[in-house]
């Protein structure tokens, strides 16, 4: 072994020479084979451009894959031949090449072991050998033209003739070489694999003489390993097959198998193909697993939405197997844990519905070795736990913020365990699921309390008073989750007489609640004491100022009682409300009272008094904002809606008028309601 600088050239006007440098890119090989192209164009030695494109694509390739630096691409043609010199700018340690002739098979075998590039450089190239740089090494070939190459030379320089004067058989031929090196899938094909490992195993037979041959991969999907391209016959029992596995990654794995004679070629070529074959399909595993990840993320995204607008607990349960069967199992189950920490089943879903009775009856079975008893291992242990027998699959723990708050139990797909990826969605799957029970069981929590207290701040039912005639309709805003400021109340007075009062607090909310009951609360202790109505508001004013908060409100207040024969006689008092609407028994509506100020913004305000006979079948409609500011658009349902949809109203009981308002209101609009809606009715049902 020695290292050899490359050949001296003759000088003169027939040499033809390129030097240029290029990245170290893909596109490298495809620049170098180009710019040799051109050289022997020029020199007209059309007859070395199979050997001389395949060396080239050799060398520029292992420089681009090992050296990863710029390369000098040196060309030189003379009407001897040609000779091309790729430098790198690589530091380290240089292999010694071996330079002189190659012609036998002891010799051949023995730089095959070496590396297939060698094998090719030394097969076709007349000489070649490396030049060493301070900056780098460089590897040169020389292609000598067949018609000089016959000349005899001395035994150290004499020239391997080139491939398309060979006569021996079974050597490849530098055509057929660089046909099975310049192989490449169809870029336009939906399934390029099956045509591209079928042309290449063809090449490589033929080449090799192989009587028939087959390339098998298993893509971990469960399907097992499958023919992917076969050639010629079926092997005979008995003969000695020549096989080499792929080089892929995981889940893939696969082999070619060649029913070739032995011989100098036959390995080295199987593996180059092979190798060939790898790389794409490492590719294709690639962009399947890149696919298979992208809609593993869409379908998380998904999920996550259709999670996230679930709030009711039960509903969301019920929605997680759906999600999971059959996309990532044969069946779901959901189980969520008690108060006293036991297991409930809460859903669960099959692939196949006439088994989900089985399941049900194998879900409730109790024993050590039961699904029951590896669920509570799972949530007591919070990891994951694999499930045997006839449900065999594996559970994972929900939990939220700390909480255990159930398990997932997910049963395998019917033809192949599931792979980490699936694993590893379940897990996020379950994650989710867990917030989304949290979260659904918290805004659970937040309406049950908020239906409580707003329960609280209206009274449970209106009074039955003779001749008197009361109706309420309360809506509470779309977020059944929020207190809203919206309360009426219908008190009875120290003289006999009934007070109506229908407020609206700003706001929504806790603190909003808050100040409604303190409104109501002080209104009933003042009234109960017998304070005039006027007093009544300054003193509430007066405690709304002190508070402070920011929060006011808006009241009306109606003392009825009995007047004048049938009527009855209502004294009006308006602290910034809408005013009611008057609705005759005999038909016609309109608005009655004075504006006044609200209460909790001035230190003092002005309630005007109106006083108003109801005569029999007259009724008095008060309502909150929530009802003239449905929206529907841009447009408000507004006052003079109200008034004409009330107006049709004449005649009908206080429990009818308020709920065809109500009716109305809502209608109005497809969209919930964005605030709280009210209306009372107060009417003269004297005979």
């Amino acid at each position: 072994m020695s290292a050899e600088a490359g050949p001296a050239m003759n000088g003169g006007s027939d040499e033809h020479v390129r030097r240029v440098r290029l990245p170290a890119d893909r596109r490298t090989p495809a620049a170098a084979r180009a710019l040799v192209r051109s050289v022997l164009a020029e020199a007209d030695l059309h007859e070395l451009l199979n050997e001389a494109l395949l060396l080239t694509t050799e060398l520029t390739t292992n420089a681009v894959e090992h050296a990863r630096t710029e390369l000098d691409i040196e060309v030189e043609a003379d009407p001897a031949g040609l000779t091309v010199t790729v430098t790198d700018f690589a530091s380290g340690p240089v292999d010694e090449l071996m330079v002189g002739v190659r012609n036998t098979t002891s010799e051949i075998t023995e730089v095959a072991e070496r590396g297939r590039g060698l094998l090719l450089v030394d097969h076709f190239a007349s000489r070649w050998g490396t030049t060493y740089l301070p900056t780098g090494k460089g590897v040169w070939f020389r292609l000598d033209r067949p018609d000089l190459a016959a000349t005899p030379r001395p035994a150290e320089t004499r020239p391997v003739l080139s491939a398309a004067a060979r006569t021996d058989g079974g050597t490849p031929s530098a055509a057929a070489m660089s046909e099975l090196m310049q192989t490449t899938p169809d870029p336009y094909a939906d399934d390029p694999l099956p045509e591209f490992a079928a042309g290449l195993l063809t090449r490589v037979a033929e080449m090799v003489g192989a009587a028939g041959g087959v390339v098998r991969l298993d893509r971990g999907d469960g399907q097992g390993s499958q023919v992917l391209a076969r050639y010629g016959r079926q092997p005979r029992e008995g003969n000695e097959l020549l096989r080499v596995p792929l080089a892929v990654h995981r889940p893939y794995a696969g082999e070619l198998e060649l029913d070739a004679a032995p011989s100098a070629y036959a390995r080295p070529l199987a593996v180059l193909a092979a190798e060939r074959l790898s790389l794409h399909l490492e590719n294709d595993r690639l962009r399947r697993a890149d696919v298979r990840r992208s809609a593993w993320l869409t379908f998380l995204a998904e999920a996550s939405e259709l999670l996230a607008q679930s709030l009711d607990v039960e509903l969301t349960m019920a929605l997680i197997p759906q999600l999971v069967v059959p996309r990532l199992g044969q069946w779901c189950a959901v189980h969520t844990t008690d108060e006293w920490g036991r297991l409930r089943l809460a859903a669960a879903s099959h692939a196949d519905e006439a088994v989900l009775p089985q399941l049900h009856r194998v879900l409730q079975e109790t024993g050590p070795d039961s699904i029951q008893a590896r669920l509570r291992e799972s949530s007591r242990s919070a990891t994951q736990v694999p499930l045997s027998g006839p449900m065999e699959g594996f559970a994972v723990p929900l939990i939220a913020r700390g909480q255990r708050l159930g398990t997932l139990a997910v049963g395998r797909h019917q033809r192949h365990r599931h792979d980490p990826d699936e694993v590893s969605v379940l897990e996020d799957v379950a994650r989710r699921a867990g917030l989304a029970i949290e979260n659904a069981r918290i805004h659970a929590e937040r309406r049950r309390v908020a239906q409580t207290l707003q329960q609280s701040l209206l009274p449970p039912v209106l009074p039955v008073v003779e001749g008197i005639g009361f109706a309420a309709e309360y809506v509470p805003t779309g977020d059944d989750a929020e207190v809203g400021g919206d309360f009426y109340d219908v008190v009875p007075l120290p003289d006999g007489r009934w007070l109506v009062v229908v407020g609206d607090v700003s706001g929504k909310g806790v603190q909003a609640a808050a100040v409604t009951g303190l409104v109501r609360d002080v209104i009933r202790v003042l009234v109960g004491d017998g304070k005039p109505l006027p007093e009544v508001l300054g003193r509430l004013n007066e405690t709304l100022v002190e508070r402070g908060g920011g929060r006011y409100c808006t009241l009306a207040l109606a003392a009825v009682g009995p007047g004048d024969g049938d009527q009855l006689d209502v004294s009006l008092h308006l602290a910034g409300h809408d005013r009611p609407v008057l609705l005759h028994g005999g038909g016609g509506a309109g608005f009655v009272g004075t504006g006044g100020t609200a209460l909790g913004l001035l230190d003092s305000i002005a309630t005007p008094t109106a006083e108003i006979a109801l005569k029999p079948g007259d009724a008095l409609i008060f309502y909150t904002d929530g009802v003239t500011e449905r929206r529907r658009g841009r447009e408000l349902f507004g006052t003079d809606r109200l008034r004409e949809a009330a107006a049709p109203l004449a005649g009908y009981s206080a429990d009818v008028v308020a709920a065809r308002l109500r009716a109305t209101a809502i209608a109005f609009s497809v969209e919930p309601p964005r605030d709280d809606i009210a209306v009372l009715v107060l009417r003269n049902d004297a005979l």
